[in-house]
């Protein structure tokens, strides 16, 4: 088991990296569907840009966009982790206390992913990488 633990233990920084262009993926989605309505999605339909989840959706297109790329991971990551945390006590917990039954389950997932970005860094193949390379 320690040789298995030491061979995927290589791979480590490579899975952080896709692990933060994957989160960083799936939030830039929900801001082009807040600010751009594409891909036409129901539940985005009528936000406005001057509201509430508008301004969620330019946190989330232009933060998003960042951490896909690996910039300023951490404070990016930080801001993301209290927006989600934001959304679930907002949106979904007046709904119930039950995630599965008042879909805050991405919600979630994504403040818990991003916390641990914070902690984790962007990996091997973030621009925050190639900037400490330089230095």
């Amino acid at each position: 088991m320690d040789q298995f633990n030491r061979m995927l233990a290589r791979y480590e920084p490579i899975v952080l990296s896709i692990f933060r262009i994957m989160v960083g993926l799936l939030l830039f989605q929900y801001g082009v569907a807040k600010m751009f309505k594409y891909p036409p999605v129901p539940m985005f339909a009528k936000v406005e840009l001057m509201s509430l989840i508008g301004a969620a959706g330019a946190i989330e297109l232009i933060l998003g966009g960042l951490l896909i790329i690996g910039l300023f991971t951490r404070p990016v990551a930080f801001i993301l982790c209290g927006e989600m945390a934001f959304a679930y006590f907002i949106g979904h917990f007046p709904r119930g206390f039950i995630p599965l039954l008042n879909g805050g389950n991405a919600a979630i997932l994504f403040c818990f992913a991003c916390l641990y970005l914070v902690f984790a860094g962007g990996g091997p193949w973030s621009v925050d990488a190639m900037m400490r390379k330089r230095v």
